[in-house]
């Protein structure tokens, strides 16, 4: 695969780097090691570095020795998620109940060796920022930068993500204009009845009922309120109730999540959501405990970023490569937020190999990043960086 020799020299150091990142795991806003290494990493290297933007988050800022006015910036999260890993190979986790399960030490590595390498030369024009962003899951660490000032403290004419993808195979890069990811919404679904005996129902008010009402109801907002040319996810993940077989629960709670790739789509299935689970919580007269929280916009790349990353990604893994006809995923990104506020691009890397656990999906116990992505990946990002800077 046609990586960049300097690069290719540095894969066997980003793949200690990799492993180490994934034996050592931590979930969001508490990636203090892993900040701790990388900011370490890069002062070694003679990178500005400024720490504790978006609570954990790292910046490191680097100008070429060349003169240009332009700035771009290249972004990689590094926290881990809150499960337990399956495998058992000797990397595998050393911290319990949580997991390296979406390949985010891969993606902290990668843009540790393009920042080692682009130190090591320097040659192109204007700066490079470097942001290593903490809790991408859930919890929209690249939100927390941005109110923190990333962008007016390093201001960027670009920025660029990326990530592995173990549905694509190893050496396709996925990279379109417009909506790339969908936007995110999670939700709690709290209902709260009078607990009886079972033999007793008429002495309670039971919530079950009201729940699986209100679930059979949710299902339809898709299937029957949203047009078949829009795309549009509800699902609900959890179901809980009751601890006893005899015993008419107290509470039921649901738990789920809301995936939309239009604005407009987003907006009519959250005031049809609304009314759903506040109607048929009135009509069985429990009391309702209605948690909504929209977390990710949907990740939308600038036509012209896209553009150049597909040129570029043309260069390091051929054109027979490129994929521009990916369609638009139902997944989400928190870096949805940085390119609310820059130009960008944010590109899907295929990861699959021989190894199972590089075919292994996302957010599964037993999926691992796939090492030999790392000298694509890092290539891409140097190569973003010399045509980026290229057009000042």
């Amino acid at each position: 695969m046609p990586t960049l020799a300097p690069i290719e020299a540095l894969r066997a150091e980003m793949k200690d780097w990799r492993r180490d990142f994934h034996a050592h795991p931590e979930i969001g806003f508490k990636e203090v090691r892993t900040s701790g290494i990388v900011a370490e990493r890069l002062e070694s290297w003679g990178i500005e570095v400024h720490r504790g933007l978006g609570r954990t988050g790292v910046v490191g800022v680097l100008r070429g020795k060349r003169p240009g006015n332009r700035a771009v910036g290249l972004r990689a999260d590094m926290d881990a998620l809150p499960m337990p890993e399956l495998n058992d190979f000797a990397h595998r986790s050393t911290n319990p109940g949580a997991m390296h399960a979406c390949g985010h030490d891969g993606h902290t590595a990668m843009l540790l060796g393009a920042a080692k390498h682009l130190a090591a030369t320097r040659d192109f024009p204007g700066t490079v920022h470097f942001i290593f962003q903490p809790a991408e899951e859930g919890l929209t660490g690249a939100l927390e930068m941005v109110r923190d000032g990333l962008f007016t403290r390093f201001p960027c004419d670009a920025v660029y993500g990326l990530h592995n993808h173990p549905s694509l195979p190893l050496g396709t890069v996925a990279v379109r204009p417009g909506t790339v990811l969908a936007a995110v919404d999670y939700f709690s679904i709290r209902l709260h009845g009078k607990s009886s005996h079972g033999a007793e129902p008429q002495n309670g008010l039971d919530p079950l009922p009201c729940a699986v009402a209100i679930y059979s109801a949710l299902q339809t907002l898709v299937s029957r309120r949203t047009s078949p040319h829009d795309t549009a996810v509800l699902s609900i993940g959890q179901f809980h109730a009751g601890t006893s077989d005899i015993v008419i629960p107290e509470t039921v709670e649901m738990r789920g999540t809301i995936r939309t790739l239009l604005p407009e789509t987003h907006d009519r299935l959250a005031a049809l959501f609304r009314q759903v689970v506040e109607g048929i919580a009135a009509a069985h007269g429990v009391r309702l405990e209605l948690d909504h929280r929209f977390s990710y916009p949907p990740t939308i790349n600038t036509p012209a970023q896209a553009a150049l990353a597909a040129g570029v990604a043309a260069e390091v893994v051929g054109a027979e490569g490129v994929r521009g006809d990916l369609p638009s995923l139902t997944a989400g990104e928190d870096f949805a937020y940085m390119l609310n506020e820059v130009p960008g691009a944010f590109l899907l890397l295929g990861q699959a190999g021989e190894a199972e656990t590089s075919r292994t999906p996302v957010h599964n116990g037993r999926y691992d990043f796939n090492d030999d992505l790392l000298p694509v990946g890092a290539s891409l990002l140097v190569r973003l960086v010399e045509r980026e800077l290229a057009l000042g």
